[in-house]
């Protein structure tokens, strides 16, 4: 049984939602502020999301946001907000449909299910999921070369990227200079190690919250480095 989650802080319409959905064969949940839907969002595993615009605290084109940089979780909008930029700046945060109020259920069902359906051949067609590597705040997709700390995106040049993603792959292992500049930078560069010391002073910059005491990246004195979990 797929299970849905509805953030609508209009209670008559998440239960209109829910009923519809429920007599459908869905399992349904209802967040009814924009802070507790983005938590349940985030913190647990659902097969589709329907999402208000308009919601107390946190608004849903925010809530889309976040969704989009940690999970491709199938998003339907459903908003009374009907302007053409509206649909537009929501399915450019990466919704996956844009449902206006008021609406029809059996319309707002068919689209449900038409969208898991779609999900369900995707992820089953050899297309996996980005590959994660998330450790106490840092987020680094392998796939699409891209980091976040502390849900704040960061640009990485391609060096840096390589040799953090190294390290963060190969945890607890300490690795001298020698070492990681053969893996990062193997036979195209012919230049002094010491080029480790500064990409490792550069990626420290960027994801540590105070560099002289590193959470992250270790020195080990006389050896290397070691990328600590």
């Amino acid at each position: 049984m797929s299970n849905i989650l509805v953030i609508e802080d209009e209670e008559s319409i998440a239960e209109l939602e829910r009923d519809y959905l429920e007599i459908s064969g869905f399992s349904v949940e209802i967040e009814n502020t924009g802070e507790g839907g983005l938590e349940r969002a985030l913190r647990d595993d659902f097969d589709l999301i329907l999402l208000d615009l308009m919601l107390p605290g946190i608004d849903g084109f925010e809530i889309c946001r976040q969704i989009r940089e940690k999970k491709n979780t199938p998003l339907i909008i459903v908003s009374a907000r009907r302007d053409d930029i509206d649909k537009v700046r929501g399915l450019g945060l990466g919704a996956d449909d844009y449902i206006t109020k008021p609406f029809s259920p059996s319309e707002m069902v068919a689209r449900v299910k038409a969208h898991l359906a779609r999900y369900e051949r995707l992820i089953g067609t050899g297309h996996p999921e980005n590959e994660i590597i998330e450790i106490r705040g840092l987020r680094i997709d392998r796939t699409a070369r891209r980091v976040w700390v502390n849900g704040k995106e960061t640009n990485f040049t391609t060096k840096e990227f390589d040799l953090l993603t190294f390290l963060a792959s190969n945890p607890n292992h300490v690795y001298t200079k020698e070492e990681l500049f053969r893996e990062i930078w193997g036979m195209e560069s012919l230049g002094d190690i010491a080029t480790i010391t500064v990409h490792i002073k550069k990626i420290r910059e960027k994801i540590e919250t105070n560099t002289a005491k590193p959470q992250y990246i270790e020195t080990i004195w006389g050896v290397g480095y070691r990328f600590r979990v």
